[in-house]
């Protein structure tokens, strides 16, 4: 009789834990009902990040309706303070969420990030600004998602040299066999300017083509601050300034609005990265000279892919191309007057 009590009480106590199980988010192998994923910007007006949130609700949405589960996407504002963006992070961690996605304000501080999400157990993905790869590896279930910065920086690049080997005089306006430019840096420290100033400036040379740099300041990737750094350089080199390389388009357009303010008779060539509406539009309309297509809504499913793989339990790697453990690049594409339009489609989709 005690066996048989015994017997009972194990499978009552068994039948119990069933509805928890049915109930868990999917770090424990459970079945899931609700996905929710916490997502942390470093500025929620950056006009790239803006739009990358955009295709990501959209994605949310489609899967949720083709799911049947219930998906949460919580976005909030870093406002460009790293510790407002820790305490997000714990918030995210006190209401349990299954995935914390991070779009760094300080992308060396992201170690910290990555402990508290280890010490939680929530598997955590930066997106679009890179941490260092030491603090990536930290954990096995660390992620990143973007591009690879040093390739826009080559088709930024590229693109002018192509344009000059083309039609040189189209570029080399004083005809003295060089490319006189300035730069437009997004901010200092950060990954993606860094490689960006770099490489574009490496394709150029590689392509043959001499150059002389006549200024380069970080205008933090915003449209005011281009156009402010562009009227100082206006003021000082005049027509002497034959390419504008500028890390994003935003900083670009600024350097455009300055431009066509001006009474300078020579407009210089005016290259950016994002290829923003805004951007292609300029292209379009002659004032851009090229920008590099950075892949919103690519990086916006791979997030999205990767998270939900994440909370439900999946294997990440078999729906997904993982590089080194912890990696997913989306390409770029050089955009000049030439495709803009079927870029501006795909932004349409």
């Amino acid at each position: 009789m005690k066996s048989f009590i015994r017997i009972m009480a194990f499978t009552l106590a068994a039948a119990m834990l069933l509805p928890l199980a049915a109930c868990d988010s999917g770090r424990g192998g459970g079945k899931v009902e609700t996905v929710k994923i916490g997502i942390s910007l470093y500025r929620k007006d950056d006009t790239f990040v803006a739009s990358l949130c955009t295709c990501l609700e959209r994605v949310a949405k489609q899967k949720e309706t083709e799911s049947g589960k219930k998906i949460v996407v919580n976005m909030v504002d870093g406002q460009s303070s790293q510790a407002l963006q820790n305490d997000q992070v714990d918030s995210f961690i006190s209401q349990n969420y299954d995935v914390i996605c991070v779009n760094m304000v300080d992308r060396t501080a992201a170690a910290v990030i990555v402990d508290k999400a280890k010490a939680a157990n929530i598997p955590v993905i930066f997106f679009n600004r890179e941490p260092v790869e030491e603090d990536i590896r930290l954990w096995e279930r660390a992620y990143y998602v973007g591009a690879d910065a040093a390739q826009s920086g080559r088709l930024q690049g590229e693109i002018i040299a192509e344009a000059f080997q083309k039609n040189r005089a189209e570029i080399d306006k004083n005809g003295d066999g060089k490319i006189q430019y300035v730069m437009l840096e997004g901010e200092q420290g950060h990954q993606d300017a860094l490689l960006r100033t770099e490489y574009s400036i490496k394709a150029v040379t590689s392509a043959g083509i001499q150059v002389e740099k006549l200024a380069n300041d970080t205008a933090n990737w915003q449209r005011a601050q281009g156009s402010a750094k562009m009227t100082q350089w206006l003021a000082k080199f005049g027509d002497r300034i034959e390419v504008v390389f500028c890390n994003n388009d935003d900083m670009a357009l600024g350097a455009i609005d300055t431009v066509k303010d001006s009474k300078t008779k020579v407009h210089p060539a005016i290259v950016g990265v994002d290829a923003t509406e805004s951007g292609l539009n300029a292209i379009k309309d002659g004032s851009m000279f090229g920008t590099v297509f950075n892949d919103a809504q690519g990086q916006a499913k791979a997030i999205f892919d990767l998270s939900y793989a994440l909370a439900t339990g999946e294997s990440p790697s078999t729906k997904l191309n993982i590089q080194n453990e912890h990696y997913i690049r989306i390409p770029y594409r050089a955009v000049t007057v030439s495709n803009a339009d079927e870029i501006l489609n795909i932004l349409k989709e």
